[in-house]
């Protein structure tokens, strides 16, 4: 939504950017700003930084930045309505809502409200002869009474509409019900309750809302889970199954299950550093939320072709991350002469707590487990075979900075395969220097355009006309900066910025200078990305000469006028001699500064 250009200044002024990130972040000052660890990657040197002047953030490892709506949309996983919401309720302010977004916030408020009632339904539905057969499917799986409350776990009726019913006699309509994901519609247009004869599962997020239920079925139908749906309150990407309890675990580690009942079990058994994506695949969005908590994974996925899979994947997605990730492979069990896959819960139930303690303080590092990998592929009793393994695991062991951990690793694919430390050594060290060699070209091939130096981090934002680009950056800090300077500006429009988002920014600005207001980077929250914001933070920490600044724009909106012109085939108006002098001027004298 849209929230009024002066309450948004007010909010600003009333929550300082210092006193906020000192709540979440340990802070120093040096100089004019504070510095700390960042909060959002795993560093040992604090790179992040806090101006209290401009009222910004931004970290210079990993390049996020913003206001302080933005660190509350990043540090607390809100959207921008509820940041601003979030940052009102902390210092009193009454938000002005216009009629749409006080309708949705009703309707939010009504679905959280809804859910919230369901699941105490579902939950007294245990204590009735209705949900005797689940209540005797938690007694199965050694499930207590005090672990179902814990979790809010609870019974479906075998019935179409007894939710439906239920609900209504507390006010609520078949709308409110459609909306939440609790009833669906048939064919005939009728109402009937999604979940029946199931053990449900409310979804809890980290504030402590139900924002969605999972069911299972207690026999061999299908389909065997069935969950909510997407609505105004849940999306499964930024929700983890377990996260309310497990937030407060004192474990350093965080154990990432695929199911839900493999989480209840570790909760159960004293592992309260357990939880499940909604979904086997881990996003980017829930380990943000992890990230908040832990800075180690350890990943515990069924020891089947399937888990396997979903293991490499989410290894795939933390190898650039800053969490120490590890990998909890459970033995398999001999049953009847075979060997056959068990996940936690058979695990916990059949060998015990101290038993899963043991295989969790033994579980291998992303390393050996992609190493164990590479091995399964080749059969190394045969001669050509065990050299393409070498060729392979000595790329992979390549792609470890430690020279420590790499000769360790070495000795440890050598000896798997049969071979001497010192072959497997040297073939190291060939793939490490290859693997350098090929860095240092391509770092070379990017200095030798030092423009590619001040590229936005992120590709959807990239720069196509870096000339421009650089005119554009550097007048949207000015105006950022002083707002009145906008009023020399009326010949540029946004049209005329090769970097649509600078554009955007540009065409704010001049309406808030229309309005006689100053664009502040609050206001631009709701309406930039993680990546435009913390670039157009990156530039507003680049020190700008401001008693030149009327010159410096006048350079800024020819270069960007004349871009424009050739992009859209050039200006037949303009002297080839006089362009020809300029550009050799603006040559001598960077960024609008005049060379005295």
């Amino acid at each position: 939504m849209a929230f009024p250009q002066q309450f948004l200044d007010e909010l600003a002024s009333r929550n300082d950017i210092v006193d906020v990130v000192s709540s979440y972040v340990a802070l120093a000052k040096k100089g004019g700003n504070y510095f700390g660890l960042c909060p959002f990657h795993n560093e040992k040197t604090g790179s992040f930084s806090v101006s209290p002047d401009k009222q910004m953030y931004y970290c210079f490892g990993c390049r996020h930045g913003g206001g302080v709506v933005n660190f509350i949309m990043e540090i607390e996983n809100l959207a921008f309505p509820d940041a601003v919401r979030f940052l009102a309720k902390r210092v009193n302010l009454d938000v002005p809502e216009d009629s749409a977004s006080r309708e949705e916030s009703r309707r939010r408020q009504r679905v959280l409200a809804l859910n919230k009632d369901a699941a105490r339904w579902f939950y007294q539905n245990l204590s009735r002869p209705e949900g005797a057969a689940v209540g005797a499917y938690l007694a199965g799986r050694r499930i207590s009474r005090k672990t179902a409350m814990n979790f809010g776990l609870g019974a479906s009726l075998d019935s179409w509409d007894a939710l439906l019913t239920a609900m209504q006699e507390k006010g609520y309509t078949k709308a409110e019900l459609l909306a939440a994901g609790l009833v669906v519609r048939n064919k005939q247009g009728r109402l009937y309750d999604k979940f029946r004869s199931r053990l449900m599962f409310p979804v809890i997020d980290v504030r402590g809302d139900v924002v969605a239920f999972g069911g299972r079925v207690l026999d061999k139908s299908e389909p065997k889970y069935m969950n909510t749906t997407e609505t105004i309150v849940y999306s499964k990407r930024r929700n983890l199954y377990g996260i309310n309890l497990a937030k407060r675990t004192k474990r350093p580690n965080f154990i990432l299950c695929e199911g839900n009942i493999d989480v209840i079990t570790l909760h159960q058994a004293g592992f309260d550093n357990a939880v499940a994506s909604m979904g086997t695949a881990l996003t980017l969005e829930q380990t943000k939320i992890l990230s908040r908590y832990t800075k180690e994974l350890v990943l515990c996925y069924d020891n089947d072709a399937a888990g396997q899979m979903a293991t490499q994947k989410n290894i795939d997605l933390l190898k650039d991350s800053d969490f120490s990730v590890r990998v909890l492979q459970l033995p398999r069990r001999l049953v009847d002469g075979e060997y056959v896959k068990q996940d936690v819960d058979d695990f916990i139930k059949l060998q015990g707590a101290a038993a899963f303690e043991a295989v969790l303080s033994g579980s291998e590092n992303q390393m050996d487990y992609r190493m164990e990998a590479v091995a399964a592929r080749y059969d190394l009793s045969d001669g050509e075979q065990k050299i393409a393994y070498a060729g392979e695991i000595s790329q992979l062991i390549a792609s470890v900075s430690s020279a420590v951990e790499r000769e360790v690793y070495a000795g440890r694919a050598a000896e798997r395969a049969g071979i001497s430390r010192e072959a497997m050594l040297l073939e190291v060290k060939r793939a490490f220097g290859k693997k350098r060699g090929q860095e240092r070209r391509a770092l070379q091939r990017e200095n030798l355009n030092a423009g590619a130096l001040r590229q936005p981090k992120d590709r959807t934002i990239r720069y196509t006309d870096m000339r421009s680009a650089m005119a554009e950056q550097g007048l949207i800090q000015l105006l950022l900066t002083d707002a009145s300077l906008a009023d020399g500006c009326r010949e540029l429009a946004a049209e005329d910025f090769s970097a649509p988002f600078l554009g955007r920014i540009y065409q704010r600005l001049l309406e808030a200078r229309a309005q006689r207001q100053a664009l502040s980077l609050t206001a631009l929250a709701g309406e930039c990305t993680p990546e435009e914001m913390g670039h157009l933070t990156s530039v507003m920490h680049e020190p700008v000469d401001m008693g030149r600044a009327d010159r410096a724009l006048r350079d800024y909106i020819r270069v960007i006028k004349e871009s424009a012109d050739k992009r859209r085939g050039g200006d037949p108006t303009v002297d080839p001699l006089l362009a020809a002098k300029d550009k050799f001027k603006e040559k001598k004298g960077y960024g609008g500064k005049q060379n005295d």
